[in-house]
């Protein structure tokens, strides 16, 4: 018997409920252009439905929000305990919320409820809650302002021949076109720090803009929460008065004034971190190695800005003919030791100055000494360190080893003793060579070889001699002389200076019998006592006897 086939039908499905997701794909894809099929098909959806939308016949329900699905975890607590919390302090967080269900409920495991906590207080600040300040989006016209503000590289470790290098960035950036400048600052904020960085950015850009707005540095300003001009120091309106910049600055607290250098502040370090990390090495061979590190990816930043600086240019006014002073000024007077202290560091200078009075112009990272209108010396600048008897130390050999080598048993009880020794090899040496027996020996030997490398054969060549040679006990005064073809240096001859006759001061004495009167005098101090003090001539010509 021949069976009738008869198609299956499918079952019957109800077909889900459109959700907000798909209504709002539906209608971005419409209002960027696309077909009533071809937004239906991205959305997930039917033509029908498609139409339903735009006509606004959707289901009752489906424009409604979705209910809550399972009991309120927070019945009980939330309207009754927690909203009168939020009403009265605002700023409560949900964790502390929470852990204050903890200490009145501790029955209840409120752990599971954190992120429903967090959802409920951020919804109710954001109904009931004060109103976040509001930040306006700022825009300026070429040359109006720049920005500038100290930063420190942190998470980075900088060494400079392998000491760690503590130091600042002063970041300068022009407001309109995101030109920036940076440079290595060393001891902290100081106005001779802002002056140099500020300087050496206006000649960079090649021009000034009409105003500079800083945070409060305690280089500019006093912060007394006074009035502004009186806030303001003398020196660093002289400096803005000096290139006619009008200066601003912040809000006390209120960051996001000095936005414009302090999010670049940012992307700037996370360049030099990543350049640094392309290199492999955070260490530098010298201070000028890492400046034209830095120099180099400060170039890399600027130049999607350079046709923009350009523009820019046009509008910045011309830089003066000189420059401001960008140091510190003290008048001192070097010691008798052939050192001076400046800001509790005390520095060697050559003996030669010994009794002058200088001028010394302190820089942040240098010291000039200035001898009249002459500079006759330039020192590295010392921050802080290792301090001993209440002063940190700066002791450069070259200043004072031929002071030294004429009195070597001074090295035995120098106060800045460890600082004449170059390295921490060098120190380890003369501290064995000073307890092993006779310390004068010791003395003159370890001042001989300083000598030699400080001033002939440099100190790592007779740093290794001296270590094979005290291994090997062959190590002393004339082998050193003798393997670095040193003559053997002589003190002056000791001064001889003949005695004379006592006879001359007997001599000096006028008896009073040869005084106008005559007589003879009393030989004997008795006598001389009862006949009085015998009257002598203001000058007598000296006899010789």
């Amino acid at each position: 018997m021949l069976e009738t086939l008869v198609p299956m039908r499918r079952d019957q499905v109800m077909p889900a409920p459109l959700t907000s997701h798909q209504r709002n794909l539906f209608m971005t894809k419409r209002r960027g252009g696309s077909s009533q099929e071809a937004a239906a098909a991205a959305a997930g959806i039917s033509v029908r439905s498609a139409r339903r939308i735009e006509c606004n016949q959707l289901q009752p329900r489906a424009n409604q929000p979705r209910g809550r699905t399972r009991p309120d975890p927070l019945v009980g607590v939330w309207e009754e305990e927690l909203v009168p919390l939020l009403q009265r302090s605002p700023a409560l967080t949900p964790i502390t919320l929470l852990e204050h269900l903890q200490q009145q409920k501790p029955d209840v495991d409120w752990i599971p409820l954190q992120r429903t906590l967090q959802r409920r207080v951020r919804e109710w600040k954001a109904l009931h809650g004060p109103a976040p300040e509001v930040i306006f989006p700022l825009s300026y016209e070429p040359g109006e302002i720049a920005f500038c503000d100290f930063t420190q590289l942190k998470g980075v470790e900088v060494t400079i021949a392998g000491q760690v290098f503590p130091h600042l960035l002063f970041h300068y950036r022009l407001a309109w076109s995101g030109w920036s400048y940076a440079q290595v600052v060393q001891g902290g904020e100081s106005f001779a720090a802002l002056s140099e960085g500020l300087q050496n950015a206006l000649a960079a850009c090649g021009g000034v803009p009409g105003e500079l707005r800083t945070d409060r540095l305690s280089a500019a300003c006093r912060n007394r929460n006074g009035s502004f001009s009186s806030d303001i120091t003398r020196r660093y309106h002289a400096l803005c008065s000096h290139y006619s910049l009008a200066y601003s600055r912040n809000n006390l607290g209120v960051a996001h004034e000095n936005g414009r250098v302090e999010s670049p502040h940012g992307h700037l370090k996370r360049r030099i971190e990543q350049a640094l990390l392309l290199r492999g090495s955070s260490d530098f061979e010298s201070l000028a190695e890492y400046q034209a590190f830095l120099a180099a990816v400060i170039d890399q930043y600027n130049r999607p800005r350079l046709i923009r600086l350009e523009q820019e240019q046009a509008a910045l006014r011309p830089l003066p003919r000189f420059r401001f002073a960008d140091y510190d000024i003290e008048q001192l007077t070097v010691r008798r030791t052939s050192t001076i202290e400046v800001r509790r560091v005390v520095y060697s200078v050559p003996p030669r100055l010994i009794d002058q009075r200088l001028t010394v112009r302190i820089f942040h990272d240098r010291l000039q000494l200035l001898l009249g209108r002459q500079i006759a010396c330039e020192l590295e600048r010392r921050h802080g360190g290792v301090e001993r008897h209440g002063r940190a130390w700066s002791i450069d050999l070259e200043h004072l080893i031929d002071a030294l080598r004429r009195k070597p048993r001074a090295l035995l009880h120098c106060s800045y003793q460890r600082e004449l020794f170059p390295d921490e090899r060098w120190w380890q040496l003369w501290q064995q060579l000073r307890n092993g027996g006779d310390r004068d020996a010791a003395a003159r030997l370890m001042v001989e070889a300083l000598y030699v490398g400080c001033r002939l054969a440099g100190y790592e060549p007779v740093l290794g001699w001296l270590e094979k040679a005290h291994q090997r006990q062959g190590l002393s005064l004339a082998a050193l002389q003798q393997r670095f073809r040193l003559p053997p240096h002589r003190p002056h001859p000791p001064q001889r200076i003949p005695q004379h006759s006592l006879q001359s001061y007997d001599d000096l004495l006028v008896l009073s019998a040869q005084t106008p009167g005559g007589g003879g005098g009393p030989a004997d101090a008795a006598a001389a006592a009862t006949a009085g003090a015998i009257p002598l001539p203001l000058a007598e010509p000296r006899l010789t006897g």
